[in-house]
């Protein structure tokens, strides 16, 4: 008796998993059929008037992504042959000038950017820049379009389906609306769609890694769809990455993580099956790899130590029992290869503090792998409860896990210790060696900016706020509002400074810099 129900129930749960199944290819070919996705092997759509978030760059954790404008947008996707190019024109407009990622954009800026199945390239002018690191993301962009969503349904091999309300208002009253959920899987991503009662793609949401928050929303919501010779396409474009949420959900409340809105705007031109020029990949993009992370050592001072080699740098501090290390960027491949040339210029001696300039993604990437190898972040007050809520946390990373993640350290929570500077300065000395962290008031780069002062050896490290021009370029005759905050600092707290070490470029004469910034000529 018992081996008949086990049967039964076996076949019942088959017989429910082949509905299921069915209903969610219904749904499928429903939504293919009214949209047109069928017949179309590739697509060029254009507008005007939007934005683009630039992702990881707030003012603070509790700001938006800073904006810019985008003068023109226009994209071409062949599906069969996973191809797309973008084209952006950026410019300020009249978004705030505050916050990182090249803001403020002077005048206009123009990016060509490309994906042909695992490669990825931008285009400046006639001039080739692969870029093998976004190809994974580029290509994921394909199908997170609605059109692109529906054919990687179609082709894929663990489709469900499932209904449930959600959104705001409904038009029938009352709040969330009621829509067909397709989901799948492409490679490592987890994608889902939001099919409406008019059988139109509404959203898609996946998740992509950041090294600073683990595995990161990246949600597109379309609307407004009308016929494009014969095909449904939406005009408005809204993308979220990160949640769209002012505060940490799951109990931190009060603790703001502002940053979400990534990309809006309002699609005028749409040509289905219009696929451009067949994308060929260039031979320098076909034989380009991810560069291995390369540190370069430079000895500034006696223990003084400046760590090179990439996009990012950072600089070891040694003190009479322990090491400091200060910027902790990119991610945790840079941190390991930093960690371990610090072991081997400074043997024996612990790693017991990083120092942290700012919040943006490319400069705290690696907080966590110092944190796993036992060092203690610091950072101005503004940032610590970001940091210990939002980002020292032990949620799984399912896309790329790092070792704190994989590995938490022995009574982590109970015992995790990040220090904030109080009062606007903070110093770290072992009674000799003496390290000066002080807050950049009225910058306009990002709240909570630390510059780090040597007094001994009159060097001043700092980040973003000056980056030196190349050995053989000319000095600029002008200085930018971020040059000018660090100049005014410096005289403000009278600091006695011989040289900038600068987190990017080079160790630049602090008597050269104020031709620069103490000029009186801004940009």
């Amino acid at each position: 008796m018992a081996k008949k129900l086990s049967i039964i129930v076996v076949l019942l749960a088959l017989m429910g998993a082949t509905a299921a199944a069915q209903d969610a290819k219904a749904v499928l070919q429903a939504a293919a059929k009214g949209m047109g996705t069928e017949a179309l092997k590739c697509i060029t759509y254009s507008g005007t008037g939007g934005y683009v978030g630039i992702v990881g760059q707030g003012y603070s954790p509790g700001d938006d992504w800073p904006k810019v404008e985008l003068a023109s947008f226009s994209r071409t996707i062949n599906f069969d042959a996973r191809t797309m190019r973008e084209e952006q024109v950026r410019r300020q407009g009249n978004y705030p000038s505050r916050g990182g990622g090249g803001i403020p954009i002077q005048g206009e800026q123009r990016l060509i950017n490309l994906i042909s199945g695992n490669y990825a390239w931008n285009l400046q002018g006639t001039n080739v820049n692969p870029q093998p690191a976004a190809a994974a993301t580029r290509q994921l962009e394909i199908w997170l379009d609605p059109h692109g969503f529906l054919k990687g349904a179609m082709a894929a091999k663990d489709l469900v389906g499932f209904e449930r309300y959600e959104g705001g208002p409904s038009r029938e009253g009352g709040f969330g609306e009621k829509r067909n959920i397709l989901a799948y899987t492409m490679g490592k991503f987890r994608i889902q769609g939001s099919i409406n009662n008019q059988n139109e793609v509404v959203r898609v949401q996946t998740f992509v890694p950041t090294p600073l928050l683990g595995d990161t929303v990246e949600e597109k919501t379309y609307g407004g769809y009308k016929q494009f010779g014969g095909v449904k396409f939406p005009t408005n474009f809204h993308h979220h990455t990160n949640w769209d949420h002012e505060e940490r959900p799951q109990g931190y409340f009060g603790v703001r993580d502002g940053g979400h809105n990534s990309f809006g705007i309002t699609i005028a031109n749409v040509q289905p099956n219009m696929c451009g020029e067949a994308v060929t990949v260039p031979a320098a993009v076909q034989n380009t790899a991810v560069p291995p992370v390369r540190v370069e050592s430079q000895k500034l001072a006696d223990g003084v130590f400046y760590l090179t080699g990439g996009s990012h740098h950072s600089v070891a501090v040694e003190f009479s029992d322990f090491v400091t290390v200060v910027e902790a960027p990119l991610d945790e491949a840079r941190s390991l290869a930093v960690i371990g040339e610090v072991k081997k210029l400074i043997p024996n001696k612990r790693i017991k503090y990083v120092v942290n300039t700012h919040h943006h993604f490319d400069h705290s990437g690696g907080l966590r792998t110092y944190v796993h190898e036992g060092a203690i972040p610091v950072a101005h007050r503004d940032l610590v409860p970001y940091y210990y809520y939002a980002v020292m946390d032990l949620a799984p990373r399912t896309l790329e896990p790092d070792r704190l993640s994989l590995y938490p350290p022995d009574e982590f929570q109970e015992t995790f210790v990040l220090e904030g500077v109080q009062n606007d300065k903070y110093t770290i000395s072992d009674g000799t060696r003496i390290m000066d962290l002080h807050l950049v008031e009225g910058n306009p780069h990002a709240v909570g900016m630390l510059m780090v002062h040597l007094p001994k050896e009159k060097l001043l490290i700092e980040a973003d706020l000056f980056n030196p021009p190349a050995a053989s370029a000319p000095l600029p005759t002008t200085a930018s509002a971020a040059n000018t905050s660090l100049y005014n600092n410096v005289q403000r707290l009278k600091l006695n400074v011989a040289q900038i070490v600068p987190i990017h470029g080079r160790v630049f004469p602090w008597a050269d810099f104020v031709k620069i910034a103490g000029s009186g000529k801004t940009n």
